[in-house]
């Protein structure tokens, strides 16, 4: 019986790792679950799986959950020190991170430091502060298993192989919403439309990400960390049909890949259960329906985003930090109606312009980047 700690557990990555649960009831376990702010769906989520402890990263909400669910023998703590406390449980072994943010990092580095293994759905972690957990992980004999499907696929694609044997990471992307697009046909584009994802159901920061490759560009440099591949290794290729979901190109030419219908349970199940495979009711590839897959380039004068997170990679230290919050702040812009589509990527820039890069950042001096970067998007955006 494994022991989960659910970090995020009302947004997408954590409500399918819960169906997973359900799945999978004798071999999974909840000892704890995490949100922001949903306290009608944390309620429901606690008192389906009875974990000893729920946290609301929002003190209100905390309260009212508490208030809640004071018939259930649960305790129910708030904010970031509720985060810290969960993932150091004696009695968890593995901790899905599924938050959005980098709120993610500090109760990931606790997690390790208390010798969990890390089911990582928070791209920011690594993004931000790779250098720190890495070696870190390595220190406490930490597996960190990836989650998103893209990285999933290049762990699977890498299985039994030395990394030294590997020449080059093949990263697919959908191309999202407006692939083929390009900037006139972009000014005007409304949130509604950026949302309607082609292939995925995500969570809205994710699919404004997708929209605009920023998100493409957060995976490149997270699986820097996780493979230990410099930019010039890592090869954005767009995949629309989202059925290969990354590849892996050898010293000899060989390339293997990852393949499957585009559902997060998959690479969600393989981090929870890894080594072990699992049957999974999903339906199977037809190849005979799917008829054909194809590949294009990216367009990185369309969709700069990519561009600049490939800048922000090579700049190294605190500048991918600058990238991350940047456009966490321009994506809740767009969202909120404040700017428009191609203003995400013009603020990033902007900020990655006006920023000093701090080599080998710590984590005070990362999180001090992010307030520093907020407020020069408040005062001149």
């Amino acid at each position: 019986m494994k022991n989960l700690v659910i970090l995020g557990s009302t947004g997408s990555i954590g409500t399918q790792a819960l169906e997973i649960v359900d799945a999978y009831s004798d071999r999974l376990q909840v000892s704890a679950l995490a949100a922001g702010s949903n306290v009608d769906r944390m309620e429901e989520q606690v008192r389906k799986y009875l974990p000893g402890f729920a946290v609301m990263y929002e003190e209100k909400a905390a309260g009212d959950l508490a208030v809640r669910v004071a018939d259930l023998p649960v305790t129910v703590l708030a904010g970031m020190e509720g985060l810290q406390q969960i993932v150091s449980l004696p009695e968890a072994d593995v901790v899905l991170t599924a938050v959005v943010g980098m709120i993610g990092i500090k109760p990931t580095i606790e997690a390790i430091k208390a010798g969990k293994d890390i089911a990582l759905a928070n791209k920011e972690t690594l993004v931000t502060a790779g250098h720190i957990i890495m070696p870190l992980a390595k220190e406490k004999g930490v597996s960190i298993l990836p989650v998103d499907s893209e990285h999933s696929a290049i762990f699977q694609s890498l299985n039994g192989e030395p990394e030294k044997r590997m020449k080059k990471i093949l990263l697919t992307a959908s191309g999202g919403p407006f692939r083929g697009m390009k900037r006139e046909e972009l000014l005007y584009k409304t949130v509604k439309e950026a949302l309607n994802h082609p292939n995925w159901s995500m969570g809205k920061k994710i699919t404004i990400d997708s929209a605009t490759m920023v998100n493409k560009g957060l995976e490149v440099m997270e699986a820097g960390w996780l493979f230990h591949a410099k930019p010039e290794q890592i090869q954005v290729v767009v995949h629309p049909q989202s059925i290969i979901h990354s590849m892996v190109e050898y010293m000899d030419g060989a390339v293997m890949a990852q393949l499957g219908l585009p559902d997060m349970k998959l690479p969600i199940q393989y981090a929870l259960f890894y080594p072990d495979r699992l049957p999974m009711e999903m339906p199977g590839i037809d190849f005979f329906k799917l008829g054909q897959i194809t590949f294009e380039e990216p367009d990185m004068e369309t969709f700069t985003g990519l561009k600049l997170a490939y800048e922000a990679f090579k700049a190294g230290g605190s500048m991918p930090t600058v990238f991350n919050a940047a456009n966490e702040k321009a994506v809740s812009m767009f969202l909120a109606g404040k700017i428009r589509f191609l203003d995400i990527a013009d603020i990033i820039g902007k900020a990655m312009d006006a920023h000093g890069v701090i080599e080998n950042p710590s984590l005070e001096q990362i999180l001090e980047t992010e307030s520093w970067c907020y407020e020069f998007i408040e005062s001149r955006c």
